[in-house]
């Protein structure tokens, strides 16, 4: 049992070999969820680095010629890093700035594009239905006219009609007068000609 507890715990001890990234990655979650109770600390980003300012008055002006002690020396290096440090810091901050201003204007260009883009699509939006319901207005008059047109000829056509009926019926009692006064003359006719025939058997 002894030499089974010692192989186990060996066997804990026994490092990890990390053999490529996810077995790192692999690593630290088994290490978070050990304790899972424990805070995670999330580190602040990091501050801007702020220099101080350049000195008003520099005391000791000092430089690498000859006739100078041992130790002026690197006190004159140190002052000529730092300035160049300095010097670096503001050249580093003139292009930040000069990349944040090409940038925002970039994104006021192309904010300015967006709407000139939407104000245009807009225009040409309102005027589709502009014309569209002056088309619409139009089709409309065009129906209503249509439809007035057609009752006019409606009624047109039924004067006619009416007319031509009223015509037939003329015509009918024409027709009915000139036969009732055509047998007349010829009964007339008739009874002429009888006269004449029994006054001459009596001759």
């Amino acid at each position: 049992m002894s030499n089974k507890i010692t192989s186990d715990s060996d066997e804990e001890k026994k490092p990890v070999l990390i053999k490529n990234a996810t077995d790192l990655q692999r690593l630290k979650l088994e290490k978070l969820m050990k304790n899972p109770d424990k805070p995670v600390v999330i580190p602040d980003p990091p501050k801007s680095k702020n220099l101080p300012p350049p000195p008003d008055f520099v005391r000791n002006v000092m430089g690498s010629s000859a006739g100078a002690g041992s130790g002026e020396f690197h006190v004159y290096r140190h002052l000529r890093r730092k300035e160049y440090a300095r010097q670096r810091f503001i050249q580093e901050k003139s292009e930040k700035e000069k990349l944040d201003e090409e940038y925002h204007k970039k994104i006021e260009d192309n904010r300015r594009a967006a709407e000139e883009r939407t104000a245009k699509k807009r225009v040409k939006r309102l005027k589709k239905k502009r014309n569209a319901k002056i088309k619409e207005k139009r089709n409309k008059t065009e129906n209503k006219e249509a439809a007035s047109s057609q009752s006019d000829v409606s009624s047109d056509n039924d004067n006619e009609s009416n007319g031509n009926i009223q015509d037939c019926d003329g015509t009918d009692k024409q027709k009915n007068e000139d036969i009732g006064s055509s047998k007349f003359e010829h009964n007339s006719r008739n009874k002429s000609e009888n006269i004449e025939q029994k006054s001459s058997e009596d001759i």
